[in-house]
């Protein structure tokens, strides 16, 4: 049956087309003249949406408005960044007063040290911190440091994990979790780079005892790999382990920092990193949002005036690390956060819910045909045969080749949005309520059964 019921959602796509350029002329005219000057008709490839993606002009709370006049409810979130909805008022009017004398001042200001105490109060295992322009950047300086105090090159990644576009772990990905993620990457960039499945704790072991590895990194909860929770004591064990072969473990809370919980990850599953990865939340919703903390002497190898020789320590810097209007919205939205945690109770108990009445939407008609997977507010809705605990289940368990790409422009249309075409990864914020999570699941249950009814 999963046979036809694949063949229905590409033919419900071939329909919801003609319904999309209806409602969308706009956005498709956009689209005409972005494929001029964008290579692929877009700022980032994750953003396209077949046929065409939406042009948004307006975010407000937990919804979006595109150019056309259409209005959806947003479980993408500016890739997850806007923890307290979009365009927040506090956050906004903290920045626009901290920002009437300068934007960016060159040199070492207050906010941005005022925001560092704050942030090593709360984070647990950060003791220091340095700031970065992206997680991207954060991690690259990560890696670079845990190298630095090792003194070893060999670096340990889960498939499917991502840790933006740095060389060195740019790849494991995506199937098949070899080799470069990228033309224009040469094999020598990944060459200490070691990649091994999530939750699968002998494999890390393995690339323990064989290599001299100088970390493992690890999102605590896989992100674009499926938005998969770590098994049972998978986490801890990963901690003895490095503890056991002299390696530093690296969590990269891009996406789980301050999102699972105010001290992310760490304190949310009780684990401690050596080195904790920051992007996202941890600027408030605005660019240039990054960071780097950690255990101390682990921390102390950036430290100039310890290390006066550059090549005696780990190198750190940016031109527009520490601005002002970054560090004054993320120190706003972490301190927000800091004296409302009971927002972190009300989205486990929904979106723990959310995950239950997907499962049971999902089984509904006797067949399997789908899981929830995921942590705190954090779901991942899959297509497979089993529920996914790797990101190799996740690709190669997939029953449909149509069946993602048709629910994404089928929840399009009925106003909601989401990322990616090709697996529903919701990172919903700490204002979406009942409302919105029930807009979801009705939008599923709907969906189902259009393509599985007779």
């Amino acid at each position: 049956m999963m046979e036809v019921y694949d063949r229905r959602a590409s033919t419900l796509i071939s329909e919801l087309e003609v319904e999309y350029a209806r409602r969308t002329p706009r956005s498709r005219e956009l689209f005409e003249r972005a494929l001029k000057v964008f290579p692929g008709g877009v700022t980032y490839a994750i953003r396209y949406l077949k046929p065409y993606p939406p042009f948004i002009v307006k975010g407000e709370g937990p919804r979006l408005w595109d150019v056309d006049g259409n209005s959806y409810v947003d479980f993408w979130m500016g890739h997850g960044a806007n923890i307290l909805g979009h365009a927040p008022r506090i956050v906004l009017d903290a920045v626009a007063e901290a920002t009437k004398s300068g934007v960016h001042l060159g040199f070492e200001n207050p906010y941005a040290l005022e925001y560092a105490e704050l942030l090593t109060k709360i984070l647990p295992g950060v003791e220091m911190i340095r700031f970065a322009n992206s997680g991207t950047e954060a991690n690259m300086y990560a890696v670079r440091l845990a190298r630095s105090y090792t003194k070893r090159n060999y670096i340990v990644k889960v498939e499917g994990g991502w840790h933006g576009g740095y060389d060195a772990l740019h790849t494991g990905v995506t199937p098949p979790f070899k080799g470069p993620e990228s033309a224009g990457l040469p094999e020598d960039s990944i060459k200490y780079t070691i990649v091994v499945p999530f939750n699968d704790l002998e494999a890390a072991e393995e690339a323990l005892k064989k290599y001299p590895v100088a970390a493992i990194i690890v999102e605590p909860v896989l992100g674009a790999g499926g938005c998969i929770e770590p098994e049972e004591g998978y986490l801890k064990a990963l901690r003895d382990l490095v503890d056991r072969y002299d390696s530093l473990l690296v969590f990269d809370e891009v996406i789980t920092g301050f999102r699972l919980a105010l001290g992310g990850a760490q304190e949310y599953f009780n684990v401690k990193a050596d080195i904790a990865v920051y992007g996202k939340v941890v600027g408030g919703g605005y660019p240039g949002a990054g960071a780097i903390g950690g255990r101390g002497d682990v921390m102390q190898l950036l430290d100039h005036i310890k290390y006066p020789d550059p090549r005696s320590r780990s190198f750190h810097g940016g031109t527009f690390v520490g601005n002002v209007a970054t560090v004054v919205a993320g120190y706003t939205t972490v301190k927000y956060l800091l004296e409302n945690r009971s927002l972190y109770e009300r989205a486990e108990e929904l979106w723990g819910s959310v995950r239950r009445r997907v499962d049971r939407i999902c089984s509904s008609g006797g067949e399997r045909l789908c899981w929830a997977t995921g942590a705190g507010s954090m779901v991942g809705v899959h297509f497979t045969n089993v529920k996914p605990r790797r990101a190799s289940d996740v690709y190669g368990g997939r029953w449909g080749k149509h069946v993602e790409e048709a629910l994404n422009l089928y929840a399009r249309l009925n106003g909601i949005l989401y990322l990616s075409g090709r697996t529903a990864h919701l990172l919903p914020s700490l204002v979406h309520g009942e409302p919105e999570a029930r807009s979801f699941i009705e939008i599923l249950e709907a969906y189902i059964a259009r393509i599985t009814r007779d």
